[in-house]
């Protein structure tokens, strides 16, 4: 954890003490660097304890719950009272607009409350009228880039191939004035997510969430999952390089990115230069579809097992409501302090390197008392301490009975014996699901094209990832690309059944 800390405290002094340091020369950067590491690790104290929170460890203290951020429950209250003070809501009785005739836009366009979205996203002394372009212009044109054109750059976006005066569509869904040559330039957007709070981006998710959740796509029972994937950067090679008792701590042209290891591929390196997203997915059990919900960016170098805790909050702050998620082997929660303290269970296959306890059978799991005893003990519950089991002998069938306690406690581990047990048919069924919550990151990497977007700072990764959630929420809701189902040969089945 020192190596962490001293990485944190040189990125902030790069952040805050040498604010224009990104506009140097790469000589000049790595001149910089050099000095501000120097100058860190001579004075570093490797005897004090770390206080620290994990998340100013791991650099996401600025994607936690905070003031100002709104709750399922809060938003649909926001949203019912917003007109409530006007005599007549304009916004009810607006035209249709002819020129968008794509049915997944035109979806979209009568889903988005402008002037909601203009509230959630407007900064400090936001004034309309001093404005020719406003947030919700900019929010649109974020989704129109994500959902129609995620292959190009928004320096080719933001020209008159589409948004020309005859591109009426695209002009009319982002509000754009069909009659003039008006467009947005791309540094403009650049300046809108650049300048986004973490609060102002989870408020419109919030209010993108709200209708996802009244849309149908999600039964009344959900399964919840956790998992992570990639994001590289285009950086290659570092600026600055130490070594820390036996570690090394790399400084990029992005601070915020790392190098980290990811799972073997067959046409890509073991180790990748830039972040991890890590995504809490709702599973629909009946039909086996996910959705992304919230997520949470890291540098890729972090292991998993440190974001299931500050995402969990994260959710739990917006009014996402979980009992149970299902996950791989590196969200483990090996010693029960995720129960303890978000009341959320995680199932996730055991772990082969953890040993078997003392006098329990691995296949099928069977728990006894102690060496002498062969009869199965019955489980009791779940404590602080582990799991609870006792005895299950009939009166007089147990000739230690005199002697015996009668109850034992297992302690929580990895394996087989995590706080949600994984020889129970539940957590059976979870971890055979598990493998659904994969989908939306490639939906949200190819389809939305998150992979090749190029941002440069951990905020921009931040900013976009939650932009091309919105964006995939919206897909489903739509429903316009969605496959027919298959018609069931009727003479096949008639064939089968008369054999």
């Amino acid at each position: 954890m020192h190596r962490k800390n001293i990485r944190r405290m040189v990125i902030k002094q790069l952040k805050y003490n040498h604010p224009h340091w990104q506009r140097m020369t790469k000589k000049s950067k790595k001149i910089l660097i050099q000095e501000v590491v120097d100058e860190v690790v001579k004075d570093y104290d490797y005897s004090q304890s770390l206080d620290l929170p994990i998340e100013k460890l791991t650099g996401i203290d600025n994607q936690t719950p905070s003031k100002g951020i709104r709750s399922l429950p809060e938003m649909a209250g926001y949203i019912n009272n917003f007109y409530s003070d006007n005599f007549v809501d304009f916004d009810k009785i607006k035209k249709p607009h002819p020129e968008i005739i794509d049915p997944e836009l035109k979806f979209i366009d009568d889903l988005l409350d402008n002037q909601i979205i203009n509230s959630l996203l407007a900064p400090v002394g936001y004034s309309a009228p001093h404005r020719y372009i406003q947030p919700f212009q900019l929010f649109r044109m974020e989704l129109l880039k994500i959902l129609k054109y995620p292959e190009i750059s928004y320096r080719k976006f933001c020209t008159y191939e589409y948004f020309g005066m005859e591109r009426k569509q695209n002009r009319r869904f982002v509000r754009l004035p069909l009659n003039t040559k008006d467009m947005v330039h791309h540094t403009e957007l650049s300046h809108f997510r650049t300048g986004l709070h973490f609060r102002q981006v989870m408020n419109v998710f919030v209010y993108i969430l709200h209708y996802f959740y009244q849309s149908g796509c999600l039964d009344n029972t959900v399964l919840h999952g956790v998992d992570s994937t990639e994001l590289p950067c285009e950086t290659n090679y570092p600026l600055c390089t130490v070594k820390i008792k036996g570690k090394k701590i790399r400084i990029y042209s992005d601070p915020d990115c790392d190098c980290g290891k990811r799972r073997s591929k067959r046409d890509k390196s073991h180790y990748v230069i830039g972040y991890r997203l890590h995504t809490l997915t709702a599973i629909n059990p009946s039909t086996g579809h996910s959705f992304p919900l919230v997520s949470v960016v890291s540098a890729a170098n972090h292991h998993d097992s440190l974001f299931l805790k500050p995402l969990i909050k994260l959710a739990q702050a917006i009014g996402i409501d979980m009992k149970l998620i299902t996950a791989d082997q590196a969200y483990h929660d090996k010693d029960g302090s995720v129960l303890d303290e978000t009341g959320v269970y995680v199932v996730a296959p055991p772990c082969e390197k953890v040993n078997i306890p003392d006098n329990v059978v691995k296949s099928p799991v069977r728990v006894s008392c102690n060496d002498a005893c062969e009869i199965p003990m019955r489980a009791l519950g779940v404590s602080k301490e582990g799991h609870e089991f006792g005895c299950n002998a009939n009166p007089g069938e147990c000739i230690f009975e005199p002697t015996c306690s009668k109850s034992r406690i297992i302690a929580f581990d990895k394996g087989h014996f995590q706080p949600m047990p994984s020889f129970y048919t539940a957590s059976q069924q979870a971890m055979d699901i598990r493998k659904n919550c994969e989908r939306p990151f490639n939906l949200m990497k190819k389809r939305e094209g998150l992979e090749t977007t190029r941002v440069r700072s951990q905020h921009g990764v931040v900013v976009r990832s939650t932009f091309t959630t919105i964006a995939t929420l919206l897909i489903e809701m739509a429903g316009t690309r969605h496959k027919p189902a298959k018609k069931k040969d009727k003479q096949k089945e008639f064939f089968a059944a008369t054999g």
